[in-house]
């Protein structure tokens, strides 16, 4: 059934629709936003110039020591057998620069990681006492079984290391764990380790001369075997730490909306548990504890990459060796003939610098 045809319009309606008109359609103008891929483009840009700042940092650490050498004299050092500067680059200077390398990637992505886990900025291998434990564990072996090379010690680091990791995310709460009981239990477990390595050393004066340099942090022992000893664990780790870079992304939201997102956070802990302790295991191991490398790279990178961890590893990666190479050079040249250990270096800078981001309003922002 058909509707009638509409009449025709009153003279009320026709009033109505001449003295009130439609409105025009208004056009909402937005600020232009970067793209995904310029965004991404920019972040590549500025990986790679990082890239190029580790590799001018890595030259500086060859050439760089007692006795400086100039480029031309690096150079024929790493190629030429015969040049008589081979003996120095590869027996001294190249071992010290590639451990130093791998440490400081394996400082800097493990900051990073459980920076992102426990949701707290304050969250660094040396604060929460994870180089603590690892140089306790080392200690014991020294006194005990008279463990002095790198090969017995990186096995007493990394059960030390993860000894301490668990206990310290028992003690904080596990799961409902809060990012001011992980500091109090990380700092409790910090002091007392390091207060028992101290009584080790003071009491069994071999296991002092042993690990007097190494428990202030230091590259100076350095050897080819060193190298070849921590790397496979701290390329293990850092692959763990990147395979977990996505998922961390997602459990910052939540357990609820990580599960909903297909990530499961028991899992996703457990890989970063693993990861942390064979970075840090691998590193204290190799060169001793050394702090504010894991606390203050991931700051700092933060403020160029944001939160993605996509980015933010990859960056702590490159940048973390840099303040790390950059430091045990400076300790070389200002204390020549001698040298400042690495560690010692670090934390005199890195106080400074994390005081800065605190004031700048850096640290525990979202």
């Amino acid at each position: 059934m058909s509707s009638p045809p509409p009449g025709p319009r009153t003279t009320s309606e026709f009033t109505l629709s001449v003295t009130h008109p439609a409105p025009p359609a208004v056009r909402v103008v937005r600020p232009a936003q970067p793209g995904r891929r310029g965004r991404a483009a920019a972040r590549a840009g500025g990986l790679v110039a990082a890239a190029l700042l580790l590799t001018a940092v890595v030259v500086l650490s060859i050439a760089v020591g007692a006795k400086s050498l100039p480029l031309t004299d690096v150079w024929h050092g790493l190629l030429d057998p015969d040049a008589a500067e081979y003996a120095v680059v590869h027996r001294m200077r190249l071992p010290r620069t590639l451990l130093g390398l791998l440490a400081g990637v394996a400082l800097g992505v493990a900051g990073a990681v459980m920076q992102a886990l426990t949701r707290n900025p304050l969250a660094d291998p040396g604060l929460l006492g994870i180089n603590a434990g690892a140089s306790a564990a080392v200690a014991t072996g020294a006194a005990l079984v008279g463990v002095a090379g790198v090969g017995g010690q990186v096995w007493f680091a990394l059960l030390g290391a993860a000894t301490v990791t668990a206990a310290v995310y028992v003690v904080g709460g596990g799961r409902g764990a809060t990012p001011a009981r992980l500091a109090l239990a990380g700092a409790a477990f910090n002091a007392t380790l390091y207060s028992y390595v101290s009584a080790v050393m003071l009491f069994d004066t071999a296991s002092l001369e042993r690990l007097r340099f190494w428990t202030v942090g230091s590259l100076a022992s350095a050897q080819p075997g060193t190298v070849a000893t921590v790397a496979p664990f701290i390329a293990a780790g850092l692959l763990v730490a990147l395979a977990a870079a996505r998922p961390l992304n997602a459990l910052a939201l939540g357990d609820d909306s990580a599960r909903a997102l297909g990530a499961r956070p028991a899992l996703i802990r457990g890989a970063v548990i693993v990861a942390v302790t064979l970075l840090c295991g691998a590193a204290t191991a190799g060169c001793g504890p050394i702090v504010f490398v894991g606390l203050l790279v991931p700051h700092l990178v933060r403020a160029l990459t944001g939160p993605d961890l996509r980015w933010l590893l990859p960056y702590c990666a490159v940048l973390a060796p840099v303040l790390l190479l950059g430091a045990d050079v400076l300790g070389r040249v200002l204390s020549r003939p001698g040298e400042l250990q690495v560690g010692m270096v670090t934390a005199v800078l890195g106080g400074p610098l994390f005081l800065w981001l605190v004031l700048r309003g850096r640290v525990g922002r979202p």
